[in-house]
């Protein structure tokens, strides 16, 4: 039934197949930024520190996007976003016309960052506000699956376009995706939004610092609260630490410690995407049917597995099937993770405790991308992939004695203190 309501949704319908064109653009971008960077330095240092930059521009915005998202139209906050990275992304093919512009990569990764965070955490709070609360796992695993059909056919292509081309044809690609999202979400409506609005100032009004810190505080207390939701956030802020990195660390790895070309590198990341497609179709019956905790217990497994494979394989097949399994790990993990949040979090505090949850998870991920590239780019990839996996496993065995393992956790799922009441000055949100 869930899933011919789902169908039957024009809202979410539109909504699901333009972020599917989005993430093929974010795709491109994900092959297409590295290239770049490697073609004119030749270091992964930089494309760790690359990538760092964005991992700080992406924590600061956490401080305050849960704010944004939980006090202003969340239909028009998304279209800011997308029209910025439109502009931002776009910079890149048009100054490159006149040479290689390194440090224009820094700082339109840092400002794209900023408006990446944004949207992410709006998103998150969009999905309850298309979607029924039963349907949340399904709606989630829905967007997923086509984003990750997109990242199948993304790399590749973006590994033709690249060779054929160079990396900013590619980068121009995924600018324009962001005017699609863009056209999209022009076009649809939100439900109206349940419970009261955020406490502070009317909506679309001025936001002093003392508003914004209590409304930090509102979501993390929130999270702090939930034995569950506190065991989340610290074992995630500890995996994030290792997985900001793996990606520029797979394209290493295929690129230089396997001697492939980069056509190969768009074919390994495609089958990568493969896994979070699969994991994506199978997310919700597996939840359904093994519950939250075994879930990702499992996935953490399987993720340390698949790089341990990666870092002791010397074939390019096997890497890409590490890239499979750690792919589908990750996107098992990560949707119940963050459906769960959105099935017991009220509306009202649904941006906020987003907002809170990446900031708090995401806060050692630049150090960890720095400190993963660097130690690869000096003693090679075999050691410091073997570290993370045995990080993923130290996690699984950690989140045993936690209430990560329960089945139904949202189920019991109750707050110990009262959510913040709304202040009548406040305005709604769309």
């Amino acid at each position: 039934m869930a899933a011919r309501a789902l169908r039957s949704n024009r809202e979410f319908n539109v909504f699901w197949a333009v972020q599917a064109l989005s993430e093929l653009g974010n795709a491109f971008s994900l092959v297409a930024l590295p290239l770049l960077v490697l073609h004119v330095t030749g270091s992964a240092a930089q494309m760790g520190l690359l990538t760092g930059v964005a991992g700080v521009g992406t924590i600061l915005t956490g401080l305050v996007g849960g704010t944004f998202a939980d006090r202003f139209d969340r239909r028009r906050l998304l279209m800011v976003c997308d029209l910025a990275r439109l502009v931002l992304y776009g910079a890149i093919p048009a100054c490159w016309v006149f040479g290689p512009q390194v440090w224009l990569l820094y700082v339109v990764m840092a400002l794209a960052s900023v408006f990446e965070m944004l949207f992410k955490i709006t998103y998150v709070t969009v999905v309850a506000n298309l979607v029924d609360a039963d349907q949340i796992t399904e709606a989630n695993s829905r967007l997923e699956g086509t984003n990750a059909l997109a990242y199948i056919a993304g790399p590749a292509l973006a590994g033709v376009v690249a060779g054929l081309l160079g990396p900013t044809a590619a980068i121009a690609i995924n600018a324009g995706s962001f005017g699609v999202s863009l056209l999209g979400l022009a076009a649809i409506r939100l439900r109206p939004a349940t419970g009261p609005v955020a406490t502070g100032p009317a909506a679309g009004g001025a936001i002093g610092r003392r508003a914004l810190a209590a409304d930090f505080r509102a979501g993390f207390g929130f999270l702090w609260r939930s034995p569950v939701l506190r065991s989340l956030t610290v074992l995630l802020t500890v995996a994030t630490f290792c997985t900001l990195g793996m990606t520029d660390v797979l394209i290493y790895q295929v690129r230089h410690g396997l001697a492939a070309g980069e056509r190969t590198v768009g074919y390994v990341l495609a089958l990568s995407g493969l896994g979070t497609c699969v994991a994506a179709v199978a997310t919700a019956r597996l939840r359904r049917r093994w519950g939250f905790g075994p879930c990702w217990l499992a996935s953490y497994g399987l993720c340390s597995g698949a790089v341990l494979l990666l870092a002791l394989t010397g074939r390019v097949a096997l890497a890409a099937t590490a890239g499979f399994l750690y792919s589908f790990g990750m996107a098992l993990a990560g949707i119940c993770s963050m459906s769960l949040r959105q099935e017991v979090t009220p509306d009202a505090l649904l941006g906020r405790v987003t907002s809170a949850f990446w900031t708090v998870h995401s806060s050692l991920a630049p150090i960890g991308a720095f400190v993963l590239t660097a130690l690869v780019g000096r003693f090679g990839a075999r050691r410091p992939l073997l570290g993370v996996a045995a990080v993923f496993l130290v996690l699984v065995c950690a989140a045993l004695f936690t209430p990560i393992r329960q089945r139904t956790p949202e189920r019991t799922f109750a707050p110990s203190a009262p959510i913040p009441e709304a202040d009548p000055a406040a305005g709604p949100r769309g």
